[in-house]
């Protein structure tokens, strides 16, 4: 079977090599004459079904499938058609699955394998027609309609692509990806076609007909103005035909001016103070010094039953103690001066046998270094003795500290 498909399809293309002016003549011109030196190249094509008689008494006109492969391989752009329909691909991709499913579940695997490779042809010729009709739409937009010829013709393009991009857009949201999840199932092959591949495609090509629809909007737009103004140039010009002696009035000398004339912009622009001229200050203090002021009503004064009487004394002297640990903080910097040596804080603490916690001890010294002045601060050095944590990185445990004269 595969054989005689081999050499059908080998046929085929011969005859189209063969006859290649002939196909290209009826492909340009639409139809193809009948004559007795073409007639045994018509009665050849005609057997092949490359051309066909729509009716009788009708010219030969060359087949749709044949007429589409040269606009898609020649990039014509007369070829305006766009395929819409996307519920009749949903519908047959979802069919060949099923078949693909039940074969696979019947052990046949020579029909899966025929099932699945129609499958994979749908599912690329569907997405290959999907990109298809995003490049022709993009073609259209990009030569703004440039294959016909009036405005009018340009706008009713317009109007037929943002159809056929509506109805793309509403058969793409057919698509339901959850649903041929589920037909797909654990199945490799059909969840790669049916859901990676088509998901892919899908979105990239909704992203690019979202923007294709916003461009031929407003390129429909451009078009209107521009037929609003030939329109107005064409009256205009029909209006002087039937009136050739028409003179254009002087439009300033009446005292109504047409809105159409009356575009000029203001001359004198509005008043307004300027604030940064010294010639002005003394106008302008006048000016301010003649404003309004602004009064605003009293609030009415709560009288007091009595008035407390306030007898004034003079304040007790009073002391205000010192800190008994800073005070040893300073008797600790003192003892540093008085031996010059490096001294440490909890040795000191110990020698001294002063009565405060050990870690109370260590913050009122560095308290004490960190709250001297920088002047007084840089004639001593102070340096943390510990080690880092062995769990949180970052973090220092300072066991002690020593002081020195710098």
């Amino acid at each position: 079977m595969s054989s005689n498909l081999h050499q059908a399809g080998v046929k085929l293309l011969k005859q189209l090599g063969r006859h290649a002016d002939a196909i290209m003549d009826v492909y340009q011109s639409g139809e193809l004459t009948e004559t007795e030196d073409n007639a045994a190249v018509v009665e050849k094509l005609l057997k092949a079904g490359l051309i066909w008689r729509p009716e009788p008494e009708q010219p030969l006109r060359l087949k749709r499938t044949i007429r589409a492969f040269l606009e898609e391989a020649l990039s014509d752009e007369r070829n305006r058609q766009i395929d819409a329909n996307v519920g009749s691909a949903l519908a047959t991709i979802k069919t060949l699955a099923e078949h693909y499913k039940e074969a696979r579940h019947r052990v046949d695997f020579s029909a899966a394998e025929a099932y699945l490779a129609d499958l994979t042809e749908h599912v690329y010729a569907f997405t290959d027609a999907l990109r298809y009709a995003v490049r022709v739409l993009w073609g259209r937009i990009n030569n703004e309609f440039g294959y016909v010829g009036t405005i009018n013709a340009k706008i009713r393009e317009n109007e037929l692509a943002q159809s056929q991009v509506t109805e793309l857009l509403n058969g793409l949201e057919m698509f339901h990806f959850n649903e041929l999840a589920e037909i797909a199932g654990d199945t490799r092959e059909l969840r790669r076609l049916l859901v990676t591949s088509l998901q892919d495609t899908l979105s990239n090509c909704a992203q690019e007909l979202s923007v294709v629809q916003a461009r031929l909007l407003e390129l429909l737009g451009r078009f209107r103005q521009i037929r609003g103004r030939t329109r107005l140039l064409k009256g205009w010009l029909l209006h002087t035909d039937l009136h050739p002696d028409y003179r254009v009035q002087d439009h300033v000398a009446h005292k109504h001016v047409a809105t159409l004339f009356n575009r000029a912009e203001g001359i004198l622009a509005q008043a307004s103070v300027d604030v940064h001229n010294l010639s002005q200050e003394h106008d302008l203090l006048e000016l301010v010094a003649k404003v309004k002021e602004i009064v605003r009503l009293p609030k009415p004064v709560k009288q007091q039953e009595a008035d407390p009487s306030v007898a004034l004394s003079d304040a007790g002297e009073f002391d205000v103690p010192d800190n008994p640990l800073k005070e040893a903080v300073d008797q600790y910097f003192c003892a540093v001066i008085d031996s010059g040596v490096r001294q440490s804080a909890l040795e000191y603490l110990e020698h001294q046998q002063l009565p405060w916690n050990a870690e109370n001890w260590l913050y009122q010294v560095i308290c004490g270094y960190d709250g001297l002045s920088e002047e007084y601060r840089g004639f001593f050095e102070l340096e943390p003795i510990g080690e880092p944590h062995p769990v949180y990185s970052g973090n220092f445990i300072i066991r002690d500290v020593e002081l020195w004269m710098a």
